[in-house]
């Protein structure tokens, strides 16, 4: 990693778990982090933690600039109502971290009669990818990291049922979920090609966090039970903070990461065809109108 003095980093879902640790990582590095995240009380309480601890040791950043937003990534009027703050906030944004994500144990719709998994997992980073990257493209060389999971391997498009309405498995519905993650990550990698701006995705790990709390019963105690087998935040964060700050991997875009390195992903996150299918589909679950639309600001 090398430092981050000046750069800009909104990460989503950072008042705990992975996204706690990898605000707490990039602060040590001394980045301006803007953390998302639902609950005001809980993002400032995390906040004041983060600033406390990053107190100069180990390289880290005796006076931190840590600003908080607070968004609830299931409603997209709160995403565009975070994307109006973030642009009139900030003129640039160096590092996107989309972090934030669930398991449901029930199909619920959100107040936009979306499938709750599916609409925070997936839909919330890409309309807050494409609401905010003016202020990407205005950093020249800025990043986008994805928080995916090896559980995408297990999953499946059905672009006919793409909310899950024909049966419903929380697991199976999160692994699908995180293959759009990967697939979404691709298409935004083409789409990005000569801005600058670089795409990445990646497996964090099985990490020991309040995952799962919102799965069903049976999913949740297994989680709870494997918790001694799992890693640290920390560590499932390492990756993250990797993909924001290294030297290493400038240039590189496209690629799904694993314990900061390379790794393979399932065969049809590299199908072209499908990850358009996607993502136009995406857009207009978004009801992201033409001006809106990611690609009408990256045409040359």
């Amino acid at each position: 990693m090398s430092r981050m003095d000046g750069k800009s980093c909104i990460i989503t879902g950072a008042n705990s778990g992975i996204g706690k640790e990898t605000a707490r990582g990039l602060a040590k590095l001394g980045a301006h982090v803007i953390m998302v995240c639902r609950d005001h009380d809980k993002g400032e309480e995390a906040r004041q933690d983060l600033i406390a601890e990053a107190d100069g040791e180990d390289g880290g950043n005796p006076n931190p600039q840590i600003d908080l937003l607070i968004a609830d990534l299931s409603s997209q009027s709160s995403i565009r109502n975070l994307a109006t703050d973030i642009r009139s906030e900030y003129e640039t944004i160096d590092v996107l971290i989309n972090n934030a994500g669930l398991i449901m144990g029930n199909h619920t719709l959100t107040e936009d009669g979306i499938e709750w998994t599916f609409a925070v997992n997936h839909l919330a980073p890409f309309l807050l990818t494409n609401l905010i990257i003016e202020p990407l493209l205005k950093a020249h060389s800025a990043r986008i990291v994805t928080v995916s999971s090896g559980a995408h391997h297990m999953g499946k498009i059905d672009f006919d049922d793409l909310q899950a309405r024909k049966g419903f498995r929380g697991f199976r519905v999160y692994s699908n979920s995180k293959l759009a993650n990967v697939l979404f990550t691709k298409g935004l990698s083409r789409m990005l090609q000569g801005t600058g701006i670089t795409a990445n995705c990646l497996h964090p790990g099985v990490v020991r966090t309040n995952f799962g709390r919102s799965a069903s019963p049976l999913f949740h105690m297994m989680f709870v039970l494997g918790n001694p087998f799992m890693i640290s935040p920390k560590r499932g964060a390492a990756t993250s903070v990797y993909l924001a700050s290294s030297p290493d991997v400038e240039g590189v875009s496209g690629e799904y990461f694993r314990r900061k390195k390379i790794a393979r992903s399932s065969q049809i996150t590299h199908d072209a065809t499908a990850a358009k299918r996607l993502w136009e589909m995406s857009s207009e679950l978004t009801k992201l109108k033409p001006d809106e639309r990611l690609e009408s600001k990256v045409e040359t």
